[in-house]
């Protein structure tokens, strides 16, 4: 790859990273956005909640406060113009003991000084009434209607496509390996080759202390802090409507138990501390206090149905706040650092407002021609009898099932692989149509859905990979 000038520079393609070139795509503006995977969506967008969080428990005044509530009330929107699986269920935190009725009570003022709307505080019966399956033990709960469920692939994935569609250039298998100060801005050493933007957006992950570091007096500090969670069949699945945290009190503090926008039940995360921000395997003994800490909150959770377990790590940042905006002694470079939870929720308010600054810093104008809309994949199990039967006399792909678990056809997974950004391994496909998310977890369906993927992309089965290169999931014979 020889040198690319480009205007901005985004690092990182997870939820951040997309966000902000999503927002910045509305501008006439040069924009690339880097990323050493093969995907968006590579690194903590894809193993968190899934939760957009009310905002009641941020600091006031704190960004995590601000940017949470802002993301929370731009989610429904988006949703409709970039077609992704959104939905307000609504959470409650419960409390255990009369003695921690106080904290209770703390946590609604905190919500209210943050702006987050239509909270209450209910007795332990009437959560029982909403909630069958809470345990008898609940004495009373914060409920807080503007809570919700995503899915954090759709998301990601829809930002980036729409980015794209409107002019973004994404660079994958792009490993970002120094950064010095240029004349017109930075210059960026990448393993294919040198990148030069007049501005750097740093949304690297747990990886943002170090970038920003290679430029900044003022150094960040970045701990990987990994979450282990269980997700549960869909049968489980109903077992709660909305989202149910446990107020932290004499017992520690709890972990989540939750629906997902796809219909199954999720239970996390665990929060330890790691120094490999590689390390994503889970741990035993953390599943385990993770299951006796839901147990709590939730009675019968039936963790036999567990059809997978996972872990994602969080990226601290020593100050326990997001580090959101030009550094002070590195003009041009804007930090989008320690996004933790709530990022996940705040990730379009910190696209919208970053992409906001920048123009505003470089003089960029709108475009008349930028389209906000995306339509997402067609998912004929949602479609009506006559609508599917229409759908696959027009493509016959679309009638033949390739994931039984989850009812994903053939036609599906061309257009995972054919449209914008489209997949190139088999993390690609699941991520943007569930295929060997079910039940048997791609015990069945991953020979011919690599078929379809040495078809379409015209590579023998050979190369295909799980995800990035060496991860290669077939070797030839000699």
């Amino acid at each position: 790859m020889s040198e690319m000038n480009y205007d901005v520079a985004v690092i990182g393609g997870g939820v951040i990273g997309c966000c902000v070139a999503r927002e910045l795509s509305r501008y006439q503006l040069k924009v690339c956005l880097i990323e050493r995977d093969e995907d968006v969506c590579s690194g903590t967008s894809k193993a968190n909640s899934a939760i957009v969080h009310g905002g009641f428990d941020a600091e006031p005044g704190s960004l995590k406060a601000r940017f949470n509530v802002e993301g929370n009330r731009m989610m429904g929107e988006l949703a409709e113009e970039l077609d992704f699986d959104f939905k307000r269920n609504g959470s409650y935190v419960l409390c255990f003991d009369q003695e921690d009725m106080p904290a209770l009570q703390a946590l609604y003022e905190k919500g209210l000084k943050n702006g987050v709307e239509g909270m209450s505080i209910v007795t332990g019966d009437e959560v029982r009434r909403a909630e069958p399956s809470v345990e008898d033990t609940v004495v009373a709960a914060l409920y807080v209607p503007s809570g919700g469920i995503v899915c954090p692939f759709g998301l990601t994935i829809a930002m980036a496509e729409n980015a794209a569609d409107n002019g973004v250039d994404f660079q994958f298998l792009t490993e970002v390996q120094d950064i010095k100060r240029a004349e017109n801005g930075y210059e960026l050493t990448t393993g294919r080759g040198k990148i030069t933007a007049g501005i750097v957006v740093n949304a690297a992950g747990v990886y943002a202390d170090k970038f920003h570091n290679m430029v900044s007096g003022e150094k960040l500090h970045i701990t990987a802090r990994k979450g282990d969670y269980c997700l549960l069949d869909k049968e489980a699945g109903g077992l709660v409507s909305s989202t149910i945290f446990q107020l932290p009190g004499k017992m520690g503090k709890g972990v989540l138990v939750t629906p997902t926008v796809h219909g199954n039940l999720l239970t996390g995360p665990t929060a330890v501390d790691v120094e490999d921000k590689e390390q994503t395997s889970t741990d035993a003994k953390a599943l385990e206090s993770l299951m006796e800490k839901a147990g709590r909150g939730v009675k019968n959770i039936p963790f036999r149905q567990v059809i997978t377990s996972f872990a994602g790590l969080r990226a601290h940042e020593d100050g326990d706040d997001f580090v959101v905006g030009e550094a002070k002694d590195a003009p041009g470079f804007f930090d989008a650092a320690g996004i933790e939870s709530p990022g996940l929720s705040s990730a379009p308010a910190i696209g919208k407002w970053m992409a906001e600054q920048i123009a505003e810093k470089t003089g960029a104008k709108k475009k008349d021609s930028w389209n906000g809309k995306r339509r997402g994949i067609v998912r004929p199990e949602l479609l009506d009898k006559e609508a599917r039967a229409e759908l696959i006399r027009q493509n016959p792909a679309y009638g033949t099932i390739i994931c039984r678990c989850e009812s994903v056809s053939e036609g599906e997974i061309v257009d995972a692989i054919t449209r914008t950004l489209g997949a190139k391994s088999l993390d690609g496909i699941k991520r943007r149509v569930r295929q060997g998310m079910g039940r048997c977890q791609a015990g069945f369906c991953t020979p011919r859905t690599m078929e379809i993927l040495s078809r379409e992309l015209g590579i023998k089965m050979e190369e295909i990979c799980k995800n990035a290169p060496g991860s290669e999931m077939l070797t030839g014979q000699k």
